[in-house]
Formats: structure tokens, C-alpha cells, sequence
């Protein structure tokens, strides 16, 4: 398992900027977002940042798409265009919204439209070696384990994955619970710590991380886990962040040493 960051964490920062950033902090690589550091379409862009992102010995671990699964026309882009910058990026996977309605609201024809588009973009991306994976997120149909892991089944598409991260309305007990559901198709974790709905430093809540990573570790198809945000937007809270994800990431063991 792989550590990185997700550009979105330092969207005041040019990409060089948070490539040097990730190189220093030792992490391994970089979710590039799609809403400003690599917009969908703009090729010479994802070439640049390609060519900055391996020169600092990092790799892509994934596309941060904002494409709504089941939105038509509200999408900015196409799936096409997007996939197609992804592909320039060298990205492995693109992460896609699961629409944009709280599963308790959707009715079976949302689900339907959803499920449908969520089918076809994950074999036109397959077709391109992408895999494409869904953003676990409240207010689309992965708000829960049981709307996002009833999503999967309903598609049924081994090119269709899923992240994870902790949801601020549920208990560690009941974040260990979603995890272990939505465990058979994960293959990224964004990472972050809020407490009291407040950016913290994430070793104030590594405790609670170490038993996440207990079971993350078991997971074979888990590629990447990317810190997502930091306090106060600051790279020196980053840095500290970076050092307690290589200790849960690479030994879960020691995190006594930064409690």
C-alpha cells in the first residue's frame, strides 16, 4: 500500500509547488484534481503535470474527476473528455460522484439512471486500462455502506471500485462497520481529521486511524491512502500529517511512538 495526497488539500498551490511539497513530505504520490490543478480537456496541462509528478520520482495514483454519475447535462464535462485526460495524466483510476442526491431521497428511476451511467463509463474506461471508483460522500448514493455497496451490486462491473473515508455523523464503531462492507471494492482511502467539525492534526486521532488501518492493511486491492485535507490549508501541518500516514501505513504498530 501506497501513501500520497490529494492536490485538492492545496488548491491555492500550483502544481509544482505541491509536487515539491509531496517529494519533501516522502510520500509516494498524488490524486490530481480535476477542478483546477488538471481540468478535463486541457491535455497540455496533464502532460505538464505527468512530466513534474515523475521528475520528483512520484507517481498518479488516481484522477480527482468531478463528473456526477446519472447528471447529464448538469456535468460540466463528458466522461469522454475526462477520461481522455486521464488517460494523458496516466492516472489508474478516476474517481466519479455517485449523482447528486442522499440515497433516502433517490427514488428506483434515479437509482436506475444512476446504475446505468455508472455500467457504461466503467467499460469505456476499462477499454482505456482506467478503472473508475466512487467517491464515498454524503448526499449521493454512497452516503451509507448499504446505498454505496447496493450501488455495486446493481452495476455489477469489476471496473467499478469505491474509496472510503470516515463519515463525521457515524462512530468509530460504526465507521469500523462501513469499512469492513465496502471493503470487497476498495482500492483508494482519502484520510483526514476533523474533530467537533474542525480541521485537528491527524495524530490527535491516529488511535482511531490504527484501528482503520488493522483492517485497510488486510485488503489486497487498497492502492493508495491519501491525506485529503490539513488544518488551516498549512504545508508545515501537512508534513506532520505525511509523518504519522507512513507510520500507519508502513507499521500501525509503532503510532505509540507520535500518540
Amino acid at each position: 500500500m501506497k501513501t500520497g495526497l490529494a492536490s485538492v488539500a492545496f488548491r491555492q498551490l500550483k502544481p509544482a509547488e505541491i509536487v515539491k511539497l509531496v517529494g519533501k513530505a516522502g510520500l509516494d504520490g498524488i490524486e490530481w484534481g480535476g477542478d483546477i490543478h488538471v481540468p478535463s480537456g486541457d491535455i497540455k496541462q496533464a502532460n505538464e503535470v505527468l512530466k513534474m509528478t515523475m521528475d520528483e520520482g512520484l507517481e498518479v495514483s488516481s484522477y480527482g474527476s468531478y463528473y456526477r454519475l446519472g447528471c447529464g447535462r448538469e456535468n460540466k464535462d463528458g466522461f469522454d473528455r475526462i477520461l481522455a485526460t486521464a488517460v494523458q495524466l496516466k492516472a489508474p483510476v478516476i474517481r466519479v460522484w455517485a449523482g447528486n442526491r442522499a440515497s433516502a431521497e433517490a427514488d428506483e428511476a434515479y437509482w436506475n439512471v444512476v446504475a446505468e451511467d455508472a455500467f457504461n463509463i466503467a467499460g469505456l474506461a476499462q477499454k482505456s486500462g482506467v478503472q473508475v471508483a466512487l467517491e464515498y460522500h454524503e448526499d449521493t448514493l454512497t452516503d451509507t455502506p448499504g446505498s454505496a455497496c447496493r450501488l455495486l451490486r446493481e452495476v455489477n462491473n469489476s471496473n467499478l471500485r469505491s474509496y472510503w473515508q470516515t463519515h463525521m455523523e457515524t462512530s468509530p464503531a460504526e465507521r469500523l462497520e462501513e469499512l469492513r462492507d465496502i471493503a470487497p471494492w476498495l482500492v483508494n482511502v482519502h484520510i483526514f481529521s476533523m474533530v467537533n467539525n474542525q480541521r485537528t492534526e491527524l495524530a490527535e486521532i491516529a488511535g482511531e486511524w490504527k484501528k482503520y488501518m488493522e483492517v485497510i492493511c488486510k485488503i489486497d486491492t487498497v492502492r493508495y491512502c491519501m491525506l485529503e485535507f490539513v488544518k488551516d490549508n498549512s504545508p508545515q501541518q501537512f508534513f506532520k500529517d505525511a509523518e504519522t500516514l507512513k507510520y500507519l501505513v508502513g507499521t500501525p504498530e509503532s503510532i505509540s511512538q507520535i500518540l
